[in-house]
């Protein structure tokens, strides 16, 4: 009986503990993947913004995809340089290979060149998608400051 306790515990702490680690990947902004150079965004049906693009990679049954949407929607606006780009991975596959997409959502952050600078996977919160527009301000920020010493 004893026995049987222990294994239940230890079920339970184990389960918590893959629960509270799957929690803190969701959208968490990540360092980019090593991509093969030249994507031809455009000959995808991608048209990337002067800034930033968020290339996110749906499915067409994904309630997490329509959440991390309306987010990134939420940030982009006219004149401000920053687009929202819904792409669906049935439309796209030998794109998806390329970028080693393994999960809806996910989404690249893709700065004017067509350079991938940061990729979140899973539901992306307001507070994530900013911190991904920070990370790019200050990839874009760090040439100019050297240029100016």
């Amino acid at each position: 009986m004893l026995g049987q306790v222990i294994a239940l515990v230890v079920l339970v702490l184990g389960t918590a503990a893959l629960g509270v680690w799957w929690s803190a990947r969701q959208g968490a902004v990540r360092a980019p993947r090593e991509t093969p150079a030249g994507i031809d965004w455009a000959a995808s049906g991608i048209a990337l913004e002067d800034r930033v693009t968020f290339v996110q990679f749906s499915a067409e049954v994904c309630a997490a995809c329509r959440s991390t949407a309306r987010v990134l929607g939420g940030l982009t606006g006219a004149g401000s340089g920053v687009g929202h780009r819904e792409v669906l991975v049935d439309d796209h596959l030998d794109l998806v290979r390329s970028l080693g997409v393994l999960r809806t959502p996910t989404v690249l952050v893709v700065d004017g060149g067509g350079r991938e600078v940061a990729r979140m996977s899973g539901v992306v919160s307001d507070t994530q998608a900013r911190q991904a527009l920070t990370r790019i301000s200050a990839a874009v920020a760090g040439p100019d400051r050297e240029g100016q010493a």
